[in-house]
């Protein structure tokens, strides 16, 4: 795996969440020079479309449009993630290798268990890796742990949103390189069907969290810690 640390690693459940969710973020931080990264927990196998085999090949099509350095899969199987010490211990080892500073992690509730229990183990795993006697290889814990929010209806109010109206047509690219899972859909993962093209529902999804930011698209975040200011005069977004 990596000789040196990513600077970005978003983690998903299934190949295709990162690139529902986040994409438009990776695709920035590479555009602005960061090394950035994808871990899939499963190969998706569970999955009523394709295959595991086909959105393999899909997966690493994506990648190569959002710019990622790196693409690994834990091998977790699908339908069936659980926080249990040997996943805690295996996602450690990854993290430990891949070495980030920032990770994305799913929002930490959502319908698919994958989802919410994928969250909840890649977030132990972040801590446990900065022990230094839990298990073999050098500690590290990243410095921050972001949540990836889009299509959730529950959620609060985004901590913060990234303006991807550069990147969102590369977003939509990557997307469709899914073509086994999303062709012809009206639904897919956290994003609940409104009768409309699954690609038009993201669209609209990215419209609204950009109009927030007065952009036109946009990606939502959130952190559990509150974020800081240094420059008060610099704040964004105008109040009126």
């Amino acid at each position: 795996m990596a000789d040196t640390g990513l600077d970005v690693l978003a983690i998903g459940s299934h190949p295709d969440d990162v690139e529902l969710t986040c994409a438009g973020t990776l695709i920035k931080c590479a555009d602005q020079g960061y090394r950035t990264g994808i871990l899939d927990l499963t190969a998706g196998e569970m999955g009523s479309r394709g295959s595991a085999e086909i959105r393999a090949v899909e997966a690493a099509q994506a990648a190569s449009i959002m710019g990622v350095e790196q693409r690994h899969n834990a091998g977790l199987p699908d339908a069936a993630i659980c926080n249990s010490a040997e996943n805690r211990e295996a996602l450690v080892s990854i993290l430990r290798d891949l070495r980030p500073r920032i990770v994305i992690l799913p929002f930490p509730r959502g319908r698919h268990p994958d989802h919410r229990l994928g969250s909840e183990l890649a977030r132990d795993a972040c801590f446990l890796a900065g022990l230094a006697r839990f298990g073999p290889g050098m500690p590290h814990r990243p410095t921050k742990v972001v949540y990836a929010m889009s299509f959730r209806e529950d959620a609060v109010k985004p901590t913060f949103v990234v303006d991807i109206e550069a990147q969102f047509e590369r977003k939509m690219s990557a997307i469709r390189c899914f073509a086994s899972q999303f062709d012809d859909a009206v639904k897919a993962g956290e994003a609940f069907p409104t009768g409309q093209p699954l690609y038009g529902l993201i669209e609209a999804q990215n419209r609204h969290y950009g109009s927030l930011i007065r952009r036109g698209f946009g990606e939502p975040f959130f952190t559990e810690e509150t974020m800081e200011v240094d420059d008060l005069v610099q704040l964004g977004v105008s109040t009126f």
